[in-house]
């Protein structure tokens, strides 16, 4: 405590904490009224908070807190820097996100912050050759040039060029292989001729080198790089090197959207409708959306860009908001987008997950000297080890849910909770040996794979294969060798890779997502196949896609291959109007989570109990689903129950989950739960 500073303004701090609120201090012993009036938002103090040292963000010198009572307040400590690392601008939109997702503000601005800056370390950039922003590839020593474009692409980089200096939004809708990163590249140089940063936010980490290297051969230029697998002081490295200007290109996954930018000219988000540009746990902010609000603050161009642009996104180019660009050539020197074949596999006897024609088609590609693509979206030998004498079968003591086999090494592995233990080799329930592995998996259709291609090289590609580091950027150098081979994998493969040799893409397993619990299933499954599809006939060699399913009649299936993407758009549109369902409406999503089996829906009940007062009193036009249990109700150990909160309007949806969390910080129910608030949720299980 401090009396001697009773009429001194005061400091209102963003702190890393989970209360939803701010923090007021007095200013540090001794600061003179010069140092305080040059106190701008944005900078970093260090201060007290309960017994530790944090590092807070200011948010404000107030001179009149008619509610704070400055004898009871605590000194500040020191001030970390004497300008803001976040210009008033990007501080405004972090502040924004930090209220439209729920998120209490001292946690989000902290997590925004490189981890060194948030331990107090001085923003200065140093280090060795190693520690330069990204352990991006220097280089190479020639450079490509540019190919000629479609009509298409010419129109597009015209439209884009022509809003260089103000904020409008793009869709740029392109088929794969249609040329997309033609026109980025083609569009940065513009910023780059005109002496202005582009951002270019990619969804995953391995997309990252595979952007860099082509941007490196046409625009040798500094690059910043900044995701979650660089160290510390490379990550600090990049975000100063695109704050001070230094950087002509900033390029990362979705956390870089805040990545301050001296003089920004254009933000691209490639593959827009991915789900990665979502966080899924703390602060779960679309990066996808704040691009967009982001280059209004700025006054600049943004381009979403996909070959299957997500259902919000299409909804906005169809009322205006966005200007929907659209690629339906690809360039002359490349052949047309691969045909697909459904390949209906009910009642065929199938040779551990492959139909005999599948296979006779695969060897046909191979001894044309071609690629071969097999896509299993689901990792490990096989998804359940069953009994065959009493029908038991291997479960997560954690989770609800089965544990999956591997082989290599040997063990059963929860994907929920990445709990393992050896495989059982008697039934734990009648003591028979008769354990047979039930189901398809990544390692189990490479194997046989190896079986009926022996003389083949089999490269899988799965998170478990890649987990070394680098891993993945090896298998994808070799791949690149162009020689014969199968690549057998996940939708890591579905991504945006460009290989020019693949000419088959086999999809073993297309029907789940046909009969998903999630609302956008149909829409992800749509989605996964084009993009997955696209892997075929990129180059001079013409390419085709199987698909092996079950429900060959389906009408998404057959609309799908028949007429096309947009087709399935309309109709998935259609759907959701009537159903009230985005982006006719917006949903948050409330979970809770208890280590007891009935406190997470306690704990919703009550929620919802808050909630009803709150429409009624305010007349909202909210409705409220459950509170039920989590499609997957036990998860590492905890029982989990989700609340529904669905409104037309967003703003009517803030007004009530303002009041609401501030509520359920409060209850005596929230100190023996988790709960955490989903604002325009992605992922519904």
């Amino acid at each position: 405590m401090a009396d001697a500073h009773t009429d001194s303004p005061l400091l209102r701090m963003a702190v890393p904490s989970p209360l939803r609120r701010s923090f007021h201090y007095l200013p540090p012993a001794g600061t003179t009224p010069e140092e305080l009036s040059c106190y701008q938002p944005g900078i970093r103090v260090r201060v007290p908070f309960g017994r530790r040292e944090v590092t807070g963000i200011l948010l404000a010198v107030e001179h009149n807190a008619p509610d704070v009572e400055p004898s009871r307040l605590r000194e500040a400590l020191t001030v970390l820097d004497e300008e803001p690392l976040l210009p008033a601008h990007l501080l405004k939109l972090c502040l924004w996100a930090a209220d439209y997702y729920q998120h209490p503000v001292g946690e989000a601005l902290h997590s925004l912050l490189p981890v060194a800056l948030r331990q107090g370390r001085t923003a200065d950039y140093r280090g060795h050759h190693s520690d330069r922003a990204g352990s991006d590839p220097e280089p190479p020593g020639e450079t490509d040039t540019a190919p000629p474009l479609t009509d298409e692409q010419s129109d597009a980089i015209r439209a884009v060029t022509e809003a260089e200096d103000r904020f409008d939004t793009f869709l740029l809708d392109g088929i794969t292989g249609s040329g997309k990163t033609e026109v980025y590249l083609q569009l940065i140089n513009r910023m780059l001729e005109s002496g202005r940063q582009s951002m270019v936010l990619v969804p995953e980490i391995s997309l990252t080198p595979q952007t860099i290297r082509r941007f490196q051969r046409r625009l040798p230029c500094r690059m910043a790089v900044l995701h979650s697998g660089l160290t510390d002081r490379q990550r600090l490295n990049a975000w100063l090197l695109a704050a001070r200007g230094e950087a002509d290109i900033v390029i990362g996954t979705r956390s870089a959207v805040f990545t301050p930018m001296k003089s920004p000219g254009l933000i691209i988000v490639d593959e827009e409708h991915d789900g990665s540009f979502k966080q899924q746990d703390g602060f779960r902010y679309s990066a996808r959306d704040l691009a967009v609000l982001r280059a209004r603050e700025e006054g600049v161009p943004v381009l979403l860009g996909s070959a299957t642009p997500a259902l919000e996104t299409l909804r906005n180019a169809q009322l205006g908001r966005y200007r929907h660009l659209r690629l339906r050539q690809r360039p002359a020197a490349t052949t047309a987008s691969a045909p697909f074949r459904l390949l209906d596999t009910t009642g065929k006897a199938l040779q551990d997950g492959f139909a005999p024609e599948l296979l006779q088609m695969i060897r046909e590609h191979l001894q044309r000297g071609n690629q071969v693509l097999v896509f299993i979206n689901r990792r490990g030998f096989a998804p359940v080890l069953q009994c065959s004498d009493c029908g038991w079968v291997a479960e997560c003591s954690h989770c609800d849910a089965n544990l999956t086999l591997h082989r290599t090494p040997p063990h059963l592995r929860c994907h929920h909770c990445d709990r393992r233990r050896p495989p059982d080799r008697h039934c734990p329930d009648c003591q028979s040996g008769s354990l047979n592995a039930v189901g398809l998996g990544t390692e189990r259709s490479e194997a046989v794979l190896r079986a009926c291609f022996p003389d083949t090289r089999i490269l899988r590609v799965d998170r478990d294969s890649t987990r070394r580091k680098n891993a993945m950027q090896d298998l994808l150098e070799e791949i690149r060798q162009d020689q014969p081979c199968i690549l057998v994998g996940t939708q890591m493969l579905a991504k945006g890779h460009h290989f020019p040799a693949v000419t088959l893409v086999a999809v073993l397993d297309a029907d789940s997502g046909l009969f998903s619990a999630d609302f956008r299933g149909q829409e992800h499954l749509a989605q996964l196949l084009l993009q997955v599809a696209g892997r075929a006939g990129r180059a001079e060699r013409p390419g085709e896609v199987v698909v092996q399913t079950r429900h060959a009649g389906h009408e998404i299936l057959t609309t799908l291959i028949q007429d096309g993407y947009t087709a399935v758009t309309d109709r998935l549109l259609e759907d959701r109007r009537d159903a009230g369902m985005p982006p006719f409406s917006r949903l948050a999503l409330l979970r809770a989570e208890a280590s007891e089996p009935d406190a997470a829906l306690n704990h919703l009940t009550e929620a919802r109990e808050m909630a009803r007062q709150l429409i009624a009193e305010r007349r909202l036009p909210v409705t409220l689903n459950g509170p039920l249990p989590a499609p997957m109700e036990r998860r590492q150990g905890r029982y989990r129950a989700q609340l529904l909160l669905r409104s037309p309007d967003r703003g009517h949806l803030q007004r009530l989950l303002t009041p609401l969390c501030r509520h359920l910080e409060t209850t005596t129910q929230s100190r023996r739960v988790r709960w955490s608030v989903d604002v325009d949720p992605q992922d519904m299980l």
